[in-house]
C-alpha cells in the first residue's frame, strides 16, 4: 500500500481507465457486450437466443445494427422473470445456464419496497471486475491532495458477513460479505474489522467487537453505508468518552459510501468529526459495480464502460412503466449513443455474472453525457405519482435535507406513503430525528419545499393530493423495525417509499409503539 501511495502521488492510471477516457462511449460498450455475448454464446441463454447470430451482426452490419438484432431477438427481464426463466436453474446446480460455468455465489438484495430477498448470481469474472473497479475508484485519489502514508493506514470496511451460508450447491450471502471473502492476500494486513470479526452474523455484536477494537486500529479509510457507519461512530465515541471519532482515528480522512443519498446523514456525521473527511459516492450494487465519483467536490459519478457491464436506458415516463413503477412489455430502450443530458432513465444491464438486458431497478441522469457523468435519481418502485404528481427520490431527499438546514436538526431516517382518501390522495411522512420539533410546522416546510422542487407536485397540491402529514418518530425506531425485517446492517437501507404490504407492516409497527409527538 506504501507503493499505492507513490503511484498516486504520480498520477498513475490503470490501462481500463486510459482506453476509457480515449474511446468514444458508444465504441468501449459496443466492444463490451461482443465480448459478454461471445463468452455466453453457448450457454443455455445464448443458445435460446441466438447470440451466435446476433454476433455476426457486430463485424457485417451498420454502426447499430449489432443493437437492433439483439433488442429484437433477446426480451427485457424484471427480477421475477429471469429468476423463474433462467436463474432458478444456477440455483439448482445447473452450469452454463447464463454464463459459462457453476454459480457458487448468490448475493442476497432485498428489493427495499418489496417482501422477499431477490438472489442475484455472482460469478468469479464479477468479483474481478468488482476489483478492478474498486482500484480504479482508488487511483483517482491521486487528484486529492493526499499524504502518502494515508496508504499504509488501515481501511474498515463496514460490510455484512463473511460467514456465507452453504444452500445446496452454492453460497449465499450479502454481496459485501462475499466480496469481502475474497480479498486478494496483499489487501489483508490493511483491511479491517478482519476475517475473525468480518465472520460475525449478529449485527449488533459486530458493532460491539469493533468497537472494543477500534483503539488498537489506524483507520485512515472508512467504507460502508452511512447510516451503519454513523451509528458505529457514535457507539466508539461514547464508549471511550471522546469528542469526535478522530480522538480514536486520528489519520482518519476518507468515507467511501454509497447505496443511498448521504445528504439526509451529513449534519449528523460532521458532528462526530474533528476535521471534514473527503467523501466519495460509489455505486456499487448487488447486479456489478456501475459507476463511482472520480472528481473532487463532484456530486455525479462516471459510469465503467468497459469492465463487464453492457447498460441499455429506458426512459421513466409513463408510456414504459405504470404508475406502481413496473415496466410495460416491450419498452423503449437506447444506448449509449441515444441518451440526452437531464432526462430520467431507468437501468437495463447485461453483466458477466448472467444477467441479461436486466432492470437494475435505479433511475438515473446524465450529468454530462460526453463525459458519461450520471447521478441517481431514485428507483423505479420509489417515485411517487398517485395523481401525477411525480415525486421522485431526489426530490425528498433534497427536501429533507432543505427541512433540517431550516430547523437546524438532524434527519438522518425517513419514508413516505401514499394512500387514497376520500376520492382524493396523500402523503404520509415519517420523519426520524431525535430533535425537538413541532410536528406540524415541518410539516408545513416540508410541503413548500416540494412544492419549490417539484413543479408537477404543486399543481396537484391545488388539486387531486389534497392532504400531507408528517410524524416525528426516534431514529432507532427505523433501526429496530430494520431489525425485525431480518434488513440489519451490511448493505441495507431504509426505503424511502413504502407501498402495499410493507407499508401496512410499517404503520402496524409504529402504532405498537405507540410514540408520542416529542413536540
Amino acid at each position: 500500500m506504501a507503493i499505492l501511495g507513490t503511484l498516486l502521488k504520480k498520477g498513475i492510471m490503470l490501462g481500463e481507465s486510459m482506453e476509457q477516457q480515449y474511446t468514444s462511449a458508444f465504441d468501449l460498450q459496443k466492444g463490451e457486450l461482443r465480448k459478454l455475448m461471445i463468452h455466453a454464446q453457448h450457454t443455455e441463454f445464448g443458445k435460446h437466443y441466438g447470440f451466435a447470430n446476433i454476433l455476426k451482426t457486430f463485424k457485417t452490419g451498420t454502426r447499430d445494427q449489432f443493437y437492433a438484432e439483439f433488442t429484437r431477438n433477446v426480451p427485457v427481464f424484471d427480477y421475477d422473470k429471469i429468476h423463474n426463466e433462467w436463474w432458478h436453474l444456477a440455483k439448482a446446480g445447473k452450469k452454463d445456464v447464463c454464463y459459462p460455468g457453476k454459480v457458487k455465489y448468490f448475493a442476497l438484495s432485498s428489493g427495499t419496497s418489496g417482501a422477499s430477498s431477490k438472489y442475484i448470481p455472482i460469478t468469479k469474472e464479477m468479483i474481478k471486475s468488482i476489483r478492478k473497479t474498486s482500484m480504479r475508484q482508488i487511483l483517482t485519489l491521486s487528484k486529492y491532495d493526499l499524504p502518502t502514508d494515508l496508504f499504509t493506514k488501515g481501511i474498515l470496511m463496514l460490510g455484512g458477513s463473511t460467514n456465507l451460508r452453504k444452500s445446496g450447491t452454492y453460497f449465499e450471502g450479502d454481496l459485501s460479505g462475499i466480496t469481502a471473502a475474497q480479498i486478494p492476500f496483499w489487501f489483508q494486513h490493511f483491511y479491517k474489522p478482519g476475517k475473525k470479526i468480518a465472520k460475525t452474523s449478529d449485527w449488533g455484536d459486530k458493532l460491539d467487537e469493533i468497537t472494543r477494537r477500534a483503539r488498537d486500529w489506524d483507520i485512515g479509510i472508512i467504507v460502508g453505508v452511512p447510516a451503519w457507519l454513523q451509528i458505529l461512530m457514535e457507539k466508539i465515541v461514547k464508549h471511550y468518552e471522546v469528542k469526535t471519532i478522530h480522538d480514536i482515528w486520528p489519520n482518519l480522512k476518507i468515507f467511501v459510501h454509497g447505496g443511498v443519498s448521504f445528504e439526509p446523514y451529513k449534519k449528523g456525521f460532521e458532528k462526530l468529526l474533528e476535521h471534514p473527511l473527503i467523501y466519495m459516492e460509489t455505486y456499487l450494487a448487488s447486479e456489478g459495480f456501475i459507476a463511482f465519483q472520480a472528481q473532487p467536490v463532484q456530486r455525479s459519478m462516471k459510469l465503467v464502460l468497459n469492465n463487464g457491464i453492457f447498460y441499455e436506458f429506458v426512459p421513466f415516463t409513463p408510456k414504459n412503466f405504470t404508475e406502481d413503477g413496473m415496466m410495460r412489455e416491450s419498452p423503449e430502450t437506447l444506448h449509449m449513443d441515444q441518451v440526452k443530458a437531464g432526462v430520467e432513465y431507468a437501468l437495463l444491464i447485461s453483466t458477466n455474472a448472467g444477467a441479461w438486458r436486466y432492470l437494475i431497478g435505479d433511475v438515473i441522469k446524465f450529468a454530462s453525457v460526453e463525459d458519461s457523468e450520471i447521478y441517481i435519481t431514485g428507483r423505479t418502485k420509489h417515485f411517487l405519482s398517485l395523481c401525477g404528481e411525480h415525486l421522485s427520490v431526489d426530490n425528498m431527499n433534497k427536501a429533507v435535507e432543505l427541512v433540517s438546514a431550516a430547523f437546524n436538526i438532524d434527519i438522518r431516517e425517513f419514508t413516505v406513503l401514499g394512500e387514497s382518501v376520500g376520492g382524493r390522495f396523500a402523503h404520509r411522512w415519517y420523519l426520524g430525528t431525535d430533535d425537538t420539533v413541532d410536528e406540524e410546522t415541518v410539516q408545513k416546510q416540508l410541503d413548500l419545499k416540494l412544492m419549490e422542487l417539484n413543479d408537477d407536485y404543486k399543481v396537484e397540491r391545488g388539486h387531486a393530493l389534497r392532504e400531507v402529514t408528517a410524524r416525528i418518530l426516534p431514529t432507532s425506531l427505523f433501526y429496530e423495525w430494520m431489525k425485525e425485517q431480518g434488513k440489519e446492517g451490511g448493505q441495507n437501507k431504509f426505503p424511502r417509499v413504502l407501498k402495499n404490504e410493507k407499508s401496512q407492516q410499517w404503520k402496524d409497527f409504529v402504532a405498537a409503539r405507540n410514540i408520542m409527538n416529542p413536540s
